[in-house]
């Protein structure tokens, strides 16, 4: 395990000790992220900065995570109360396994995972990257590609591994790489001086959520209140990070991570309300960080196509703010 996992790890034993009984009486709720702080997780740090989940009981812990952490397994053996679920597939492999996590809400509406091709590569869609190489991380093989080979007639020769380093595609046109479209774009702009085209996936017809809230059974079990008050805080925290001032939440963003720049950070949110990743589908009727049983069958049946009889397992609607925060 590399450092990054051996100081989480500290972290949380440390928090574990240190925070047993909560702060003044309140629960403590530990939530590991899936990435180092970002924009990605804005709502979460605005509502822990700007008191919404102290107001609602709740003695919040945001613990950043890296390319080594493992959050589903974090919530699974109770080393942290709470996790981030990056995208829908992470949610069905839980349930395939009948492991006692399950997601209770979706922050954003859209997975914002793109693939990135050259401007002058003669690519203008997702069908035109056949036969090209493609710059994939370990997650992405067994989350979306299996869906992009079945649509699109890849290939596993075509994948080459992304370590999170954008040079190798920006020194090589024929290259497709996958990526954030809160992130990637704009800093290989700003590194390689060329604007990449950028492919949501999302408007391909891949309805994965992300940023969704993992709970275990457990502490549904034990404290559904604070499971229904991490939800609602957190949504208030997203609504007022995209709409409202996000300083609170940026100023935590960078003291969690020194390598992020308040530039990226802006242009992120700029895409989250262009794109409506956060505030659009079903949340622009429904409230931030809802899910649907429409939305997850539809995740389901490209998933899974030969059906999945665990499909309800992998969530609960039970803890979506009522009334809605829009």
């Amino acid at each position: 395990m590399r450092l990054q996992g051996l100081l989480l790890l500290g972290l949380i034993a440390l928090a574990a000790c240190s925070q047993a009984n909560g702060g003044g009486g309140k629960t403590t709720i530990r939530f590991a992220t899936d990435w180092r702080a970002e924009a990605e997780h804005g709502g979460f740090y605005e509502a822990l900065a700007t008191g919404e989940y102290a107001k609602r009981g709740l003695d919040v812990h945001i613990i950043p995570g890296g390319p080594t952490v493992n959050v589903p397994e974090l919530v699974a053996s109770g080393a942290v109360e709470l996790g981030d679920g990056s995208n829908s597939f992470i949610v069905m492999n839980l349930a395939n396994a009948h492991a006692p996590v399950r997601a209770v809400a979706a922050f954003m509406q859209k997975d914002p995972q793109v693939l990135l091709a050259h401007p002058d590569a003669g690519i203008n869609s997702i069908a035109d990257m056949k036969g090209h190489p493609i710059l994939l991380s370990d997650a992405s093989k067994t989350a979306f590609w299996p869906w992009m080979k079945a649509k699109y007639g890849f290939t596993d020769d075509q994948v080459r591994s992304y370590t999170f380093d954008n040079a190798p595609f920006i020194l090589d046109h024929h290259v497709v790489q996958e990526g954030y479209l809160t992130s990637e774009p704009y800093t290989i702009e700003k590194t390689g001086k060329f604007t990449p085209k950028v492919f949501l996936l999302a408007d391909q017809g891949f309805p994965s959520y992300a940023a969704m809230v993992l709970a275990p059974d457990a502490l549904i079990s034990k404290n559904p209140a604070a499971v229904k008050a991490f939800v609602e805080a957190s949504a208030v925290g997203w609504k007022n990070y995209l709409h409202g001032d996000p300083k609170p939440a940026d100023d935590l963003i960078l003291k969690d991570n020194p390598d992020m720049t308040e530039d990226v950070l802006a242009q992120a949110r700029d895409k989250m309300r262009q794109y409506g990743l956060v505030d659009g589908g079903d949340a622009a009727t429904l409230g931030v960080g809802a899910m649907t049983d429409a939305h997850w069958d539809a995740f389901f049946k490209i998933a899974s196509p030969k059906g999945n009889q665990n499909e309800r397992d992998a969530y609960s609607l039970q803890f979506l703010p009522n009334p809605p925060v829009k």
